[in-house]
């Protein structure tokens, strides 16, 4: 990896590592109170550096990154993987609920299959 600077802004570098697709996207989250820089709240040109841990809440996922390298231009994805740790944990298990099949062309369900089908979805989810 070419040298960096030293630190950069939060909203830049969330950009150039392709945590989020746009920079105003970055800044928002940041302005929302979606971005935290080791347990506090930072605003967009707030400042990050090796060693730092970033939590972004961003599309219903919380991300918890750990900055390994400062870069503010955008790159390929193969290196802005190389410029942070993810230290996100993994999805708690879903119970997979069972799938309710009907043959094609068998017309509408009747009010006895409605009820099947209702308590089905009722236990599964």
């Amino acid at each position: 990896m070419p040298p960096g600077p030293a630190s950069t802004r939060v909203d830049r570098w969330l950009w150039a590592v392709r945590l989020t697709k746009t920079r105003a996207e970055a800044a928002q989250a940041c302005r929302g109170g979606h971005v935290r820089v080791n347990d506090r709240t930072a605003k967009p040109a707030a400042s990050v550096g090796p060693g730092d841990v970033v939590r972004l809440h961003a599309h219903g996922v919380t991300r918890i990154v750990e900055v390994a390298h400062v870069i503010e231009k955008r790159v390929g994805a193969p290196i802005a993987v190389r410029c942070y740790v993810d230290n996100t944990p993994a999805p708690p298990p879903q119970a997979a609920a069972p799938v309710a099949y009907r043959a094609r062309g068998a017309g509408r369900p009747t009010k006895r299959d409605r009820r099947r089908l209702d308590r089905l979805r009722a236990e599964g989810g």
